[in-house]
């Protein structure tokens, strides 16, 4: 009894093969860092609003797995808390849980509607 061989495999093919092999292990990464970026950023944001009653929306950019920019904008102008300490509480709660400073952080509020109170 014999065991049937494998037919020769054509070297483009294999070379297809390996392309596309590498370039899905190069894509999980940056599916992995994208996931986890928003899993850090919802925690953030988790984080900012017990330390200043309001529920910021925190997106990110990521460029070769180092952190750019964060943005951190708020629903609103705060009326209690100081720009200064806006600013602190987004600095350590993005550095606890990007576990990297990123280059640029923007911290932005939204400021409604245009029109002008009369």
């Amino acid at each position: 009894m014999s065991i049937p061989l494998p037919k020769r495999v054509h070297p483009m093919r294999l070379t297809i093969a390996i392309a596309v092999l590498a370039i899905g292990l190069a894509a999980c990464g940056i599916v992995n860092t994208l996931v986890d970026g928003f899993k850090h950023a919802k925690a953030v944001e988790e984080d900012l609003e017990q330390a200043t009653g309001l529920k910021p929306s925190v997106g990110f950019n990521f460029n070769n797995g180092r952190l750019l920019q964060v943005t951190v904008t708020y629903p609103r102008l705060h009326d209690t808390k100081s720009m200064r300490d806006l600013a602190e509480a987004a600095r350590a709660a993005i550095q606890k849980e990007f576990q990297q400073a990123p280059e640029n952080i923007l911290l932005a509020f939204s400021l409604g509607r245009g029109d002008v109170a009369k």
